[in-house]
């Protein structure tokens, strides 16, 4: 409903920020890292997401619209809050989250307060095919699931009649082979494949 807001920082706080917006100042609940880049008296764009609940309405504010849509994306899986939500992207940038989550790194996401092991794989498994492009550091370190092909792989797999398991050991494994460039999808495809057919 009040997708964004622009104005005047009139106050911050621990958790929040105060922005003026036509005479009216609303309270922004923001991550430390959001609230560490505003001034007060300057004026400040945020993205915003609105969290009616029965007895309150929250306005959560972020830098930019990507960790905003991150943090709407966290809440669609279960047992994650507003609070939650934020939390993730206090402690890890939305590109961080995207690499945890499609690499199925459990370890990074329970080093949020909040999330345990259990939290963490639930995570990986409800929002790994919904994360969106993984951007690929210097380093390479977004790791196997960069980019389109996992997935179309694992959907193809799926369609042929392996099971998600099976199909996800397949991707796995096909990705650990691949150095330098992709090959094409359907070499890919083949690939998995055979290494199926070897415990079919």
């Amino acid at each position: 409903m009040i997708a964004s807001v622009r104005g005047t920082v009139t106050a911050t706080g621990p958790d929040h920020a105060v922005v003026e917006v036509g005479g009216i100042g609303l309270a922004v609940q923001c991550a430390p890292g959001t609230l560490a880049d505003l001034r007060v008296g300057q004026p400040a764009r945020l993205a915003t997401s609105l969290v009616v609940r029965e007895d309150s309405l929250t306005l959560y504010g972020f830098a930019d619209d990507d960790a905003k849509q991150l943090f709407e994306l966290l809440q669609t899986a279960s047992g994650v809050g507003p609070r939650l939500a934020q939390a993730v992207l206090a402690v890890h940038t939305p590109d961080a989250v995207r690499k945890a989550i499609a690499n199925a790194d459990t370890a990074a996401l329970t080093r949020v307060p909040g999330i345990g092991k259990k939290g963490a794989e639930r995570l990986v498994l409800e929002l790994r095919d919904r994360i969106g492009p993984v951007a690929i550091g210097p380093d390479g370190a977004a790791g196997v699931t960069a980019g389109a092909w996992p997935e179309q792989v694992r959907q193809a797999l799926v369609g042929l009649g392996w099971s998600a398991a099976q199909a996800e050991q397949a991707v796995v494994a096909v990705a650990e082979t691949v150095d330098g460039a992709t090959p094409p999808v359907p070499v890919l495809l083949k690939q998995a494949i055979r290494l199926l057919g070897r415990t079919r």
